[in-house]
């Protein structure tokens, strides 16, 4: 088996305001480094990582988007076909917070209904600037029936847990029937074409089996 070859893709989204961390948090998941000298996204940029979820391999698109309004419009075509969105806000700017609401509701008015949300609040090491609080934002999260961490793109701290507890969650959906590789606009794909054989063989067998009954 190749070692670029995976089992599965799953397209996610990088949402916020601008300033909040975004690019840093790709590229320290991508290089294990913290991105010096990090620019404004210009419209849209993308990375990608194969990760091991149970026995699979992911394969993870991840598309950061740029959080200023000029480009609201651009951004928004791509979260159709999304399996899972990371709402960032920077822990020590109260603004970026607020516009958490606004995004929340643009991912979950253009993205399918099984989309994978997690707030994600960036610059933890910076706890001493703070002007969200933990507990703020975990009921915020909790009354929007999502999940949050925080995170941190100059430590490393929490930026694996991020991306592997969003992919977890999509794998779960998977499992359980609630997303559906095969169906379009899920962002999730079939990456080895015997997989995807697989697959169909033992969906005709139940089917089989039904009419039998």
């Amino acid at each position: 088996m190749l070692t670029d070859a995976y089992d599965f893709l799953f397209k996610l989204l990088l949402v916020g305001d601008s300033g909040t961390g975004k690019s840093c948090l790709l590229y320290h998941f991508l290089e294990n480094q913290f991105k010096k000298n990090s620019m404004n996204t210009i419209g849209i940029e993308f990375g990608t990582r194969i990760i091991q979820i149970a026995d699979k391999s992911i394969k993870l698109q991840i598309w950061d988007t740029a959080g200023q309004e000029r480009f609201r419009s651009l951004t928004k075509s791509y979260f159709r076909g999304t399996a899972g969105a990371l709402v960032v806000y920077d822990i020590s700017n109260r603004d970026t917070f607020l516009g958490v609401r606004s995004w929340l509701n643009d991912v979950r008015t253009l993205a399918n209904p099984e989309l994978v949300i997690i707030l994600v609040g960036n610059k933890s090491d910076k706890s001493d600037e703070r002007e969200v609080s933990y507990l703020e934002a975990s009921r915020f999260a909790q009354e929007h029936e999502i999940m949050f961490l925080e995170a941190s793109a100059l430590s490393g701290d929490s930026v694996e847990e991020m991306f592997f507890k969003c992919a977890r969650s999509i794998w779960s959906k998977i499992q359980t029937g609630q997303i559906d590789p095969e169906r379009s606009g899920t962002g999730v794909q079939f990456g080895d074409s015997s997989l995807r054989r697989m697959t169909q063989r033992t969906r005709m067998r139940k089917k089989e089996k039904s009419c039998c009954f």
